[in-house]
């Protein structure tokens, strides 16, 4: 908070933009700081809603995230980046779920779950449809329950693939492919079934109602010879492409602990990182863009994500020479490479890639006593230094694990550390006296 004492005018002057782009602050020729500053009641309304939201998120961080989520469900890349918060959280995302999913997100308890809007070829109609429905009569117990109640009209046979395959009827039958075979057949019986009680030819079930079967004549409707459940990748990908996000998993979920370790910065913090700063994440390929230059030599723009957000990243010819046979759709990665900022946007030049499958850790355990043992560790370090290979091929990276009788802590060693030939580098810690060992990032 400033308070101006004195104005005087100095006229027409070049300002240099100093980067604060939050505070406004211009710094003048002469070194005056011209700011533009809040005045009192402005700072208190700020200082208080502050203080409201971070009261939420600490006491009640699920209904924050997910009325946070909901107020920015048209902004795909901050929805991504909530979700990716809520996984650090501890809380779960789940995908929509036709019998307790609302229109918007929804806290239940210790997770959130995904609006029904979110699911495209969903509209407001169908969901107003849907939700009347199970609000008047209870919650749905099969896709011919669900096909029978609504207006095949308004939730058309478009509407319920999309919520199949977003896992929106999971809770009734886990195999979509057979929700996906059966939808035709139990659409034409659902709509067989309407016109002959729009007729007054109803059948048997219709006329005893309740009190003559327990399931109205569900379990007559058709089904489709069994079928086998689709792959899990195939699945995922059905997720994305009709909620714009993995939701019920992620390809890279299981190596998240891991990737942190190794990349502790996510593509969606690329923009709070200098220029020409080298990075490494852990990344999937959703797209690969291939060029050639004028000099005739191939190279490549890929589109990358990981947990928390996307990024565009540039593999130059001489970068591609080496890992273009790597560059595929979906697959999952190890990437090193330099901040590039270029028209207010980040991205990535791509040195180094690996699959994450042949990604290894050298895990080195160290008791806490010895940790502090400056001898101890300059010889540790002159281990390592004297076997870590040609220093432009080095990318192993060692982890030093301290343990104590209550805690484990992981310590990622500095990129100076990095060693080529990881098995030769193992064999030296322990013939040293070191307890080293190989360990997969996958199984890390």
């Amino acid at each position: 908070m400033a308070k101006i004492v004195s104005r005087k005018l100095r006229g027409v002057q070049p300002v240099y933009d100093i980067g604060l782009a939050n505070d406004h602050n211009f710094l003048l020729e002469n070194g005056f700081v011209a700011s533009n500053c809040f005045n009192k009641s402005h700072s208190t309304a700020y200082g208080y809603v502050t203080f409201q939201t971070a009261y939420l998120k600490a006491n009640y961080p699920v209904e924050y995230m997910a009325a946070l989520l909901t107020a920015n469900s048209d902004d795909q890349e901050k929805v991504q980046k909530y979700i990716s918060t809520c996984l650090s959280m501890g809380i779960e995302v789940e995908p929509p779920d036709i019998n307790r999913s609302g229109v918007d997100f929804t806290p239940t308890g210790k997770s959130i779950l995904f609006g029904l809007s979110a699911v495209r070829n969903v509209g407001s109609g169908a969901i107003d449809n849907v939700l009347q429905a199970r609000e008047q009569d209870g919650a749905f117990s099969s896709l011919a329950d669900l096909c029978s109640r609504v207006d095949p009209r308004t939730v058309n046979r478009r509407a319920m693939e999309a919520l199949i395959q977003c896992g929106a009827l999971d809770c009734m039958e886990k195999n979509r492919n057979q929700l996906l075979h059966d939808l035709e057949l139990v659409l034409d019986w659902a709509q067989s079934r309407a016109r002959d009680r729009a007729i007054g030819q109803g059948n048997l079930f219709d006329m005893l109602g309740d009190s003559g079967a327990t399931s109205n004549g569900f379990e007559m409707a058709p089904k489709a010879p069994p079928v086998e459940d689709l792959p899990q990748q195939e699945k995922l990908k059905m997720e994305k492409e009709l909620l714009g996000f993995y939701v019920s998993d992620h390809p890279l979920k299981s190596v998240h602990q891991a990737a942190r370790l190794l990349a502790p910065i996510n593509l969606s913090d690329l923009d709070d990182q200098h220029e020409n700063t080298t990075v490494s994440a852990v990344v999937m390929l959703t797209s690969v863009k291939l060029v050639t230059t004028k000099k005739g030599d191939r190279m490549a723009i890929v589109q990358i994500e990981d947990l928390s957000g996307q990024a565009e990243a540039v593999v130059f010819p001489k970068s591609y020479a080496r890992i273009g046979n790597l560059l595929t759709e979906d697959a999952r990665l190890m990437v090193w490479g330099k901040v590039d900022k270029r028209d207010d946007r980040s991205q990535l030049l791509l040195d180094d890639a690996e699959p994450i499958e042949a990604v290894q850790l050298v895990m080195v355990e160290l008791e806490p006593q010895i940790a502090e043992d400056f001898a101890y560790l300059h010889e540790f370090r002159n281990v390592l230094m004297n076997n870590r290979g040609d220093e432009s091929s080095c990318k192993t990276p060692v982890i030093a694990i301290i343990t104590n009788e209550n805690r484990r802590e992981l310590v990622r060693l500095g990129p100076q550390f990095r060693v080529q030939d990881h098995d030769s580098v193992v064999t030296a810690l322990n013939k040293a006296g070191f307890r080293a060992r190989l360990s997969a990032l996958t199984s890390a």
